[in-house]
């Protein structure tokens, strides 16, 4: 390596097609030479320092409203108890009330509202309601972000999720399942199916171009269980003694939970006998039986695709909509989304909030983990927005008025954090979106049933 300086798109290459990003170090600038260091390769040219991201994760069947609104006052708003377990994040964070997602309303068309509230929730459309071939619905927000800086990064996107994706059938009420189980859509005919699978996210980010790997060297690599840094060990090192103290010390952060990962990934047990029964939980081999890591596993996959700018633009489901998966862990053995229709029960009440807690103990695993990832003048989270929330308020009622919506980071971008904002009950989700694209350099004059933008400094 003949300059200090490097660009931002230098990967490290190994032997069996092994690849491997980097997180941005303070020795990438602008006007970085093109380099090269052994086999590494320049992806494409540098850019000015670390860019905006954003990431938006769905959950299934509501929300426990009055253990989710926080109590009155802007900045200085009181966190309720499903929150507690993100609180030490408060002002990181910013909670938006009064967001409404028209196209997840009947219209004339009956049930269906979890099918409704998946399809819509990041495209504002309101989909046609058919369970065959001739589904309709609309581009999402992420895709539409993708088109616009995806040719900025290897992947334009990346859709993840706990559970497959269906091909077709009918799931809700006369919805196609192709309704219920996409977030993310590239046309309005056309969603784009999850990967839940762990290990295979973390090839698809580190194993290279699948069209120049020999199947057989992936199978050696496998089967010898070595990781991909003892493939790009001798590139790692040359890098390491081109580099500052700082910059060392947050390379070998870096391949310290690359490394992390793939061990946990490799020690995840495969699907348990008792998992089987699960009703609306199904799992292909390899993906871990316990739900928690799964989750946990996936958020580090966007972690790293953020860190090492694989991407800037990702889609999460926490599970497909309807779900009805039980929470033994949490002592709930009833389904999830036969005890969202409460009825008024106190006891099925206490449950759901209870679950809506354990889904945020697992976020803060994701922010806590982008909060501690340092890059540029702040840190990872400071360069993410990271969209949280449901298409229903009330799982009984099926609202889909002022939804349960928070949103973590981008203050590099310039968003005002820490704030409980309380928006004109109506305000259309899409405006939100409106927003979020111009900060990630994706503006749009309009987008779905958008009226306006929410004003995030």
């Amino acid at each position: 390596m003949s300059h200090k300086n490097i660009s931002r798109r230098t990967m490290l290459r190994g032997a069996l097609g092994a690849g491997i990003g980097l997180p941005f170090l303070e020795a990438m600038s602008p006007a970085a030479p093109l380099i090269s260091a052994a086999n590494s390769t320049i992806a494409r040219s540098a850019v000015e320092g670390p860019p905006m991201r954003m990431a938006f994760l769905y959950v299934p069947n509501g929300m426990h409203m009055p253990h989710w609104t926080p109590g009155e006052g802007k900045d200085q708003f009181r966190l309720q108890p499903i929150m507690k377990p993100i609180a030490e994040f408060r002002d990181q964070m910013n909670v938006l009330s009064g967001l409404t997602l028209d196209g997840a309303f009947a219209h004339g068309d009956g049930g269906g509202d979890h099918a409704r509230s998946v399809a819509s929730f990041l495209t504002g459309a309101h989909p046609k309601k058919t369970n065959g071939s001739n589904i309709r619905n609309g581009r999402s927000v992420d895709q539409v972000a993708a088109d616009q800086i995806g040719h900025l990064t290897p992947l334009k996107s990346l859709e993840l999720g706990t559970e497959d994706s269906a091909p077709a059938g009918q799931c809700d009420s006369g919805y196609s399942c192709l309704y219920t189980s996409n977030v993310s859509w590239r046309t309005e005919r056309s969603p784009l199916a999850k990967e839940v699978n762990p290990a295979a996210v973390f090839e698809r980010l580190f194993g290279g171009s699948t069209a120049q790997i020999d199947p057989r060297s992936l199978a050696r690599r496998e089967r010898d269980r070595k990781s991909i840094l003892d493939f790009v060990s001798q590139e790692a090192k040359i890098l390491s003694n081109n580099l500052g103290v700082q910059g060392r010390r947050k390379l070998d952060e870096y391949l310290y939970a690359v490394r992390d990962i793939e061990r946990r990934i490799q020690r995840s047990d495969k699907l348990g006998e008792a998992e089987k029964g699960v009703p609306d939980a199904p799992r292909p081999v390899g993906v871990p039986a316990d739900y928690g890591e799964h989750v946990k596993l996936l958020f580090d996959m966007i972690a790293l695709a953020f860190q090492t700018d694989s991407t800037r633009v990702i889609s999460f489901m926490y599970s497909n909509a309807g779900s009805n998966r039980p929470y033994r862990n949490l002592g709930i053995r009833d389904g999830h989304h036969n005890i969202s229709h409460h009825g008024g029960s106190d006891e099925k009440q206490q449950k759901i909030a209870k679950i809506n807690t354990y889904h945020m103990t697992l976020l803060h695993h994701l922010i806590d983990r982008l909060s501690k990832i340092p890059e540029g003048n702040g840190t990872l989270l400071d360069h993410c927005m990271v969209l949280y929330g449901s298409g229903i308020a009330d799982g009984n009622s099926h609202d889909h008025r002022d939804l349960p919506i928070c949103m973590f980071g981008g203050s590099a971008g310039g968003i005002k954090t820490g704030r409980h904002l309380q928006l004109d009950s109506g305000t259309p989700l899409t405006n939100l979106y409106r927003s979020m694209l111009a900060k990630v350099g994706a503006p749009v004059d309009k987008f779905s049933d958008s009226n306006g933008i929410v004003n995030l400094t």
